[in-house]
């Protein structure tokens, strides 16, 4: 049995090495190849050389993997037979990673483009055919796009804006977060008359369009006095208007079984301990996910912001970007700024979506199906 185990380990080493050297000329070639087409271009190139170089490592390294260990040297010991393993090998993993790697080019082609406008040169925007590697790419678009949008409007620092951008989602997001919370907990663990025509009725909201909504609203805070604050941007969340966060969270309760609750009410518990430390970090993933989707709707958040602010200063960046190309529009377009902003605005979305996207996957899927 050691003798097995032993061969089976000699070939993988050797596998590996294929892999890596497989890798090496394929980043060679690419590295090459993106060079020849835009010379000027170096650090786009590498990075473009280096996700191809990954694709290969990934297939060809998946060819010969570990399961390989598991067939004995008399199951591969005809050459034919390793031939026809390896072919098979190849076709299913150049399906298995080429497909999804072509879907994900083909959805990630306008925010490619995004970023290779925000890096040309203004003479490059009206170039035609327009090329999609920047030569020479110019970093320095992104803090002139700031200094262009400080010439139009003093006081609109990046600081400033970004400043305005997070504190407006960080407070609407933990009073969605929060409010969801204490709601569903309420509709899943205590029972009162009305409990399901309320649910039913909370869940029937989301068939009434926004934009309904809006002119009684505005009429509201205008009552109120609370016209140009962020009032109206945080406040209404603190009434868990998400009810789809309501429904994902309360799905995610009935799965937690009563007998915890009960033991933690034996040994002196109150309620408000038992949702604070036993439920909350049991729905751990779906109370990360909801507050993934809150932090979207609410970084992107661009209708309130326009219809309750009128100080520039105050502006969330994606108001900012409205504001400025609005003020560009009797000069040529200046492209180039505008990505450089949008990329900007999309950079906190994708790394939030990066670090937490398997909690986030975790509470869209887990509590979906209770039992």
């Amino acid at each position: 049995m050691q003798s097995t185990n032993r061969f089976a380990g000699i070939p993988l080493s050797r596998e590996r090495i294929l892999a890596l050297i497989t890798a090496l000329v394929v980043f060679l070639l690419s590295a090459v190849g993106f060079l020849i087409w835009a010379p000027s271009s170096t650090a786009v190139n590498l990075v473009l050389a280096v996700i191809v170089t990954l694709m290969a490592y990934a297939v060809v390294d998946n060819t010969f993997d570990d399961k390989l260990s598991r067939y004995s040297f008399q199951e591969i010991a005809s050459m034919n037979d390793v031939r026809r393993l390896f072919a098979r090998r190849i076709v299913r993993n150049v399906l298995l990673f080429g497909l999804p790697f072509l879907g994900a080019s083909i959805i990630l082609i306008p925010f490619l483009w995004m970023i290779s406008t925000s890096l040309k040169t203004e003479p490059q925007l009206f170039i035609f055919p327009p090329k999609p590697v920047p030569d020479p790419a110019v970093f320095e678009n992104y803090p002139d796009a700031w200094e262009q949008l400080g010439r139009i409007a003093p006081g609109l620092t990046f600081f400033r804006i970004m400043g305005n951008t997070l504190f407006i989602t960080a407070l609407a997001m933990f009073a969605e977060m929060l409010s969801a919370a204490i709601v569903a907990y309420g509709f899943a663990r205590f029972h009162f008359r009305g409990r399901d025509v309320l649910f039913f009725i909370m869940l029937a909201t989301m068939m009434i369009p926004a934009i309904l909504t809006r002119i009684p609203a505005f009429l509201i805070w205008r009552e109120l006095g609370l016209l140009n604050t962020y009032d109206p941007l945080v406040l209404p969340a603190w009434t868990a208007w998400g009810p789809v966060y309501v429904f994902l969270l309360r799905q995610f309760f009935l799965t937690i079984p009563r007998d915890m609750e009960d033991a933690a009410i034996v040994d002196g518990a109150n309620t408000i301990q038992i949702f604070f430390y036993i439920m909350l970090p049991l729905v751990r993933p779906a109370f990360l996910a909801i507050g993934v989707l809150s932090f979207q709707g609410n970084w992107n958040n661009f209708e309130s912001p326009l219809i309750y602010l009128r100080t520039p200063q105050m502006f969330p960046l994606v108001l900012v970007i409205q504001f400025f190309q609005e003020s560009l529009s009797n000069e040529a377009p200046k492209w180039h700024y505008m990505m450089a902003m949008a990329a900007m605005m999309a950079a906190p979305i994708l790394a939030l979506f990066f670090f937490a996207q398997r909690y986030f996957i975790e509470g869209l899927t887990v509590g979906a199906v209770k039992g």
